[in-house]
Order: structure tokens, then C-alpha cells, then sequence
């Protein structure tokens, strides 16, 4: 059998395996993490993601608080879902390296993460990536993935006094007050690069509460097979039964990253914020502005550590049930990798970042040199398509009539003011075909990230 054939032929049995894999695996999950209140009910005294003194300054009732969900013993369960791979579902690290392949980093203190082929979504190496663990701000990729497509960015909105209620204590915040108009697009921007609980809420409250929000993420995690996921608060905040996995936050990353504002939040360093509306010395009626800078740093380097090259997003958190995790996204040579870090033991300032920085690393130069031991699934309506005869799209990109929903490229990080933030760049064209009746995608070969990954001039 020629090789593209044989290729093609183990991709589909991949597929097809993970979707039956699923299916039984539902059950079980779902008695795991049973379906969380419509309300959070998160400790008061709990830190916030995000916050990044979150785990020093909370006091030790809250981590208490927590069930034993959020608060996970020292070792990962013995069994954990095996969905993308029997491999993944196996504790302790899972690589195949072959011949001139690099030894994996040997200083990873992370109890879980993960390290996938963002085109193909092969997994090229793991370490307990179905670990059930608190995920912190990164649950608010999911928020985004589900809320983005809702709200034009010009959309305007006066916040109100209930739209900042129930905020946790010591929530990270970019600022929002009451009283103020805010547009979509300053929302997300507080969402994204401050990690802002504040912009959370009043979204949320933009698209029917805080309730119907958490609703429509586990739904949506649902969709996208993230099923070690269970939402409880939008924003990430330390909350009974609120966990999730580096398998499910790549998955739930990769599907955001189709998205051009997902994308271009994502990898934005700086920004503009609006301030309070004041009178200047004329009398007139201004509007204050404020810098706001992304807390991704390897986006935006630090004192201990560097700007990474070919950075592109993805989203940070840290909370005292959570630790510090983290979500990555980055390019190099026209190798898309996506990288996922979950709470290092190793309590070293930036160490999140320095072991993503590391497994980066190993990724790109082990590329094509180990065996993958899993694969990032599909959502769960395009494995479906995908199944029905003639649903697979060829090379031209159409499929059944519909439309390519191809986006162009953006860059890879910034400015709030739309001009080059680190001048390096990464464009993902959208690869998904939505069908005309709506809720079912119909896939390529290589879903969800395109085949065109390039870097803007």
C-alpha cells in the first residue's frame, strides 16, 4: 500500500477508535465529575487564576474548602480516560523515541502535560494527560471559544452594578467599573492579556449570566470531546469539581485557535484599556486610557526568562487549588506545536513557563523523529461527518456545497494598536467546513488547524 494511503488509513482508524473510545468513556466521566450547580460556589477566601500572588496570599481554608477533585493527591489516578490513545490514558510519562531523537528534558516537575503536532494533532509525548486536575485562568480558553462568535467586537455595553457581583476574593481584575461603557473588543482584551475576572463576569452577564455561561462551556466542552472537563465559574476560579486536563485544555486551545480573534487576543502584548470618564481642565468630557500588558511570559519574556521565538498565545493561570498552568501555542520552521503545563512542584519564579520553554524545545526537534502516542480527537460532530460517505473535503477545501469558513493570517503577537508587538507571526487559516443546516463540521484530513502555516512578512 503506497504510503499517503497507509497514512490516511491509520489517521481514519485513530479517529474512529477515539470516537468509539469516547462513547464508552462518557459514563464514567460524568459519574466523576457530576454535572456542576448552575451557580458557583466557590470558597470566598479562595485565590483567583490568574492572580500571581494567588497562592501566597490565600489563606490555607481555602485550599480546605475545596473537594477532593480540586485538591488532588500527590499521584494521578489509576485509571484515567484513554481517549486519543491507550497510551494516554496510562500514569507517568508516555513517549516512543526513535532513532536520533532527543531524551525527553530531564528537570519536569509537572504532575501533567503534554506535547501535540497542532496540524497533524499527533501526540508526540505525555505525562498523566488525563490527570483530572484544576485548571485556573486556562478554563477561561474555553469561556472564549464559546462566547467569541456570539458578540460583534464594536458591540457597546454599560456595565451595571450586578454585572461585578460575586466576584471571588482577590480576583486578578483589569479594571472595569460600573457605570462605564465598554466595547466587546476592551472586554476581551481584559480577558485575555490581564486574565481580568471582572471582563469575565460582565460578558457573561451579556449573554444571559454567569449560569446559562457555565451551561453553554460544558456543553461546549462536550462538543469538543473534552470530557475531563466540568466548568463550575467561567473565569477559572478555584471552585468544587472545576477540573479539567492537559489533554482537554490543548483540545480545547487547538479549537480556539481556529478563530482570528481567538487568535489575535491570544497573542496580543499590549494594549489600551479604558479609564474612568473625567472632565479635563476645559471642562470637557474625556476618557482615560491605561496600558495593559499580557501576563503570558513567554510572550512578553521576563526578568528570569526569555520572549520564546515563535510564540504565539495561548493563555496562563495560577490559583492555590491550581498552581500555576499553562497553555502555549508556537511555530517554528512551519511546525505548529501546542504545548500544555499543569502545576510544576518545582516552586522556582516563572517555573511554568521554563518547563513549557523546555518541552517546547523537545518538541521541535524531535518532530518526525518519535512515534506519537496519541492524537488529538475531533469535536464530536465533525468525527461524525467525517464518518458519512463522501464527508471527507479534499485538497480544494469544499465539501457537500458548504462554504470554507478559511480565515487570514494574524500575528503571532500584537500591539494593541495593531502594529507588530514581537514581529514574529503565525497564520492559521481556518480549515473547518460548517454545514449550511449548521451544527455538524465536515473535515479534512488534517482537522482542525489548516495546512497553510506561515509566517507574515
Amino acid at each position: 500500500m503506497p504510503a499517503p494511503l497507509k497514512q490516511t488509513a491509520r489517521r481514519t482508524l485513530l479517529v474512529t477508535s477515539a470516537t468509539l473510545a469516547s462513547l464508552a468513556l462518557t459514563a464514567p466521566v460524568s459519574l466523576a465529575a457530576p454535572t456542576p450547580k448552575p451557580k458557583p460556589t466557590a470558597s470566598p477566601s479562595a485565590p483567583v487564576s490568574g492572580s500571581p500572588a494567588a497562592k501566597d496570599k490565600a489563606p490555607a481554608s481555602a485550599s480546605a474548602s475545596a473537594s477532593a477533585s480540586t485538591s488532588p493527591s500527590a499521584t494521578p489516578p489509576g485509571k484515567m480516560s484513554s481517549l486519543g490513545g491507550a497510551r494516554l490514558g496510562q500514569a507517568g510519562t508516555q513517549v516512543q523515541l526513535a532513532g536520533g531523537a532527543p531524551v525527553l528534558p530531564k528537570d519536569l516537575t509537572a504532575r501533567s502535560w503534554i506535547v501535540a503536532d497542532a496540524q497533524s494533532g499527533e501526540v508526540l509525548a505525555a505525562h498523566n494527560a488525563h490527570w483530572r486536575l484544576p485548571p485556573a485562568s486556562t478554563m477561561k480558553m474555553l469561556f472564549a471559544d464559546t462566547l467569541l462568535p456570539k458578540f460583534p467586537r464594536t458591540t457597546q455595553y454599560k456595565v451595571q452594578p450586578k454585572d461585578l457581583e460575586n466576584l471571588g476574593a482577590g480576583s486578578s481584575l483589569v479594571g472595569i467599573k460600573e457605570g462605564e461603557t465598554y466595547s466587546v473588543d476592551d472586554l476581551w482584551l481584559g480577558v485575555f492579556l490581564r486574565s481580568g475576572n471582572d471582563a469575565v463576569h460582565v460578558l457573561s452577564s451579556m449573554n444571559g449570566g454567569v449560569a446559562e455561561t457555565v451551561k453553554q462551556m460544558n456543553e461546549h466542552a462536550e462538543e469538543l470531546q473534552a470530557l475531563d472537563t466540568s466548568v463550575v465559574s467561567p473565569d477559572g476560579y478555584d471552585a468544587p469539581h472545576q477540573v479539567s486536563s492537559a489533554y482537554d485544555l490543548t483540545l480545547i486551545a487547538r479549537s480556539g485557535l481556529q478563530k482570528k480573534d481567538f487568535r489575535e487576543y491570544s497573542s496580543t502584548v499590549t494594549a489600551k484599556f479604558p479609564g474612568a470618564t473625567t472632565k479635563n481642565r476645559k471642562g470637557k468630557t474625556v476618557r482615560e486610557t491605561f496600558e495593559i500588558q499580557n501576563t503570558n511570559r513567554l510572550l512578553t519574556g521576563d526578568y528570569d526568562i526569555s520572549q520564546y521565538p515563535g510564540i504565539a498565545g495561548v493563555k496562563n493561570g495560577n490559583t492555590t487549588n491550581a498552581g500555576a498552568t499553562f497553555t502555549g501555542v508556537a511555530e517554528r520552521a512551519g511546525r505548529v506545536l501546542l504545548v500544555t503545563v499543569m502545576n510544576p512542584e518545582k516552586d522556582d519564579h516563572n517555573e511554568v513557563y521554563k518547563e513549557t520553554a523546555a518541552l517546547f524545545d523537545w518538541g521541535f526537534q524531535a518532530a518526525g523523529k518519535v512515534t506519537p502516542v496519541g492524537e488529538l480527537v475531533p469535536p464530536k460532530s465533525a468525527a461524525q461527518a467525517s464518518a458519512q460517505p463522501g464527508a471527507n473535503s479534499g485538497e480544494g477545501g469544499e465539501a457537500g456545497g458548504a462554504g470554507n469558513v478559511s480565515e487570514k493570517p494574524v500575528a503571532g503577537a500584537v500591539a494593541g494598536n495593531g502594529s507588530g508587538g514581537i514581529g514574529i507571526a503565525m497564520a492559521i487559516t481556518g480549515g473547518v467546513l460548517v454545514l449550511l443546516a449548521g451544527a455538524a463540521f465536515l473535515v479534512n484530513r488534517r482537522w482542525p488547524l489548516p495546512d497553510l502555516v506561515r509566517r507574515r512578512r
